[in-house]
């Protein structure tokens, strides 16, 4: 099966100096992966490469990426705006961040759905609705007529999961999206993250320092350390059974609790 997105030995430079190496992959329609490192590791570059987010100073010096067969790299700037929304969706780090202060979450929604077609602002917030609900928000009335800062952190990111899926993309594309987050709505954005691969069959690649979150959600993990894959390949793999040192060392840094055994 021809895989929806390949990505082909690619190198990326900053202002002419390599932060990523030689990096391949592939993703199946409604896999999901993830990419785990340390901070500087080249996560991030490699997301936005796919969408062509590199900025002035960000290039893909040599290799390819395919989605659906197309090569992203040599696709004239307006033809990629156009995929990027109904094909390919973005979660950011910090929603909230993302989100224009001074515009109710309603209208940004329907400006971005205006874009790629013609809605009505009856129909955006129906679907808005429509998908909320889908992850368990049922006042959607409440959200969309709120301001960024009236919202949680957690209910700015569902917005921005919300917001990315309205158009049900074939690729969603997660930049830590449940870093700024306590682990009690971090595990709320997981669950709801799969609910949208279940409920869409959407592929997914999450980029995150989070290694439970991998173990949850991914199906395969891709390990970077400064620029350069270290590991590749099925998350119980990965995270289990890798021959990998780097991998080992990444996996033992992650903290385990030990409930302390009581004295007879």
């Amino acid at each position: 099966m021809e895989p929806l997105l390949r990505v082909e030995h690619i190198t990326i430079c900053y202002n002419g100096k390599p932060v990523v190496h030689d990096v391949s992959f592939e993703l199946q329609q409604g896999e999901i992966l993830g990419i785990v490192g340390e901070s500087g590791s080249g996560k991030s570059t490699i997301i936005k490469a796919v969408m062509g987010l590199l900025g002035n100073s960000g290039l893909v010096t040599r290799g390819d990426i395919y989605y659906k067969g197309q090569n992203v790299i040599d696709m004239p700037q307006g033809e990629l705006r156009k995929l990027l929304g109904p094909e390919i969706g973005m979660v950011f780090q910090d929603c909230k961040a993302a989100l224009c202060p001074i515009r109710t979450v309603g209208d940004q929604i329907f400006e971005s759905m205006s874009e790629h077609g013609k809605i009505s602002r009856e129909e955006s917030d129906r679907l808005a609705a429509e998908t909320m609900g889908k992850i368990g928000l049922t006042d959607a009335k409440r959200v969309l007529g709120s301001y960024p800062f009236e919202l949680s952190g957690g209910m700015n990111q569902r917005v921005g999961i919300c917001s990315a899926m309205m158009q049900h993309p074939s690729l969603l594309l997660a930049d830590e999206p449940t870093s700024a987050l306590d682990v009690t709505v971090q595990k709320q954005v997981v669950e709801e993250l799969k609910l949208m691969r279940d409920a869409y069959n959407t592929s997914m690649i999450v980029v995150t320092h989070n290694i439970g979150v991998v173990g949850v959600l991914a199906d395969q993990v891709l390990v970077l350390q400064n620029g350069n894959v270290m590991d590749y390949g099925p998350t119980q793999r990965i995270l289990h059974h890798s021959e990998n040192g780097y991998t080992k060392k990444l996996m033992d840094s992650v903290l385990h609790l030990k409930r302390k055994k009581a004295q007879d």
